[in-house]
């Protein structure tokens, strides 16, 4: 899952996408209300944490313009602990969810991981389907209630994005979009590799190849 972090404050990012990172999601970072107002308008992310004190544009603005230009993409709002007017004008203008400044990374990444199941009307505490339940904390993925099953973070973000989108003809393009951050550089053949890896873990009738479209979860191969 492909996820922007809008925040101005470089401690704060850094000690932020490393965390969000080991919890299996590729990060890009906006430090200015500009530039994340265009990253959100031209790349394709699951997710968004929206600081709203930005320089050159306040995080309202942004978001504002997101959800006018019918970008629906799920959107938690930084704010300060105490400025509930903050909080109300977020929602107004489109925010999911809030969370105040200062807060623990726990409690960021439980509401990271709420709403995107939210998003995808998968409301169980664990994500589940197809015989496959997924340890989002401990990035396993066990088949038919047996012993979990290891994932490297290629493995665990690719199969997330499969869980959340059941039955849906995904294109290698896109998936290369959601499950790599912008300044990587992958293989032309790196889905196709981690597919195969996938079908040896869980077995080969899980992922079909749809031929000249792409690939399909949760539909017999």
């Amino acid at each position: 899952m492909r996820l922007l972090l809008v925040e101005d404050d470089p401690s704060l990012s850094r000690s932020l996408k490393l965390e969000l990172e080991s919890a299996g999601f590729a990060v890009d970072c906006a430090m200015d209300g500009e530039v994340a107002e265009f990253l959100g308008s031209t790349e394709s992310y699951d997710i968004v944490i929206l600081d709203l004190g930005l320089p050159k544009m306040p995080g309202l603005e942004v978001l504002r313009r997101w959800r006018q230009a019918e970008n629906h993409v799920p959107v938690i709002v930084l704010t300060a602990r105490d400025a509930w007017h903050e909080k109300v004008d977020g929602f107004k203008v489109g925010a999911d969810d809030y969370l105040g400044k200062p807060f623990h990374t726990e409690e960021l990444l439980a509401r990271v991981q709420a709403l995107l199941k939210r998003f995808h009307g998968r409301m169980q505490p664990q994500l589940a389907g197809c015989g496959l339940t997924l340890d989002e904390d401990a990035q396993t993925v066990s088949v038919n209630g047996g012993r979990p099953e290891q994932l490297t973070a290629i493995e665990f973000r690719l199969l997330r994005y499969f869980m959340l989108h059941p039955g849906k003809v995904l294109t290698r393009t896109h998936l290369l979009e959601h499950i790599y951050q912008c300044d990587s550089d992958p293989a032309s053949n790196v889905i196709e590799v981690y597919v195969n890896r996938l079908r040896r873990k869980l077995g080969n009738d899980l992922i079909a190849t749809r031929r000249g479209q792409g690939y399909v979860f949760g539909e017999k191969a």
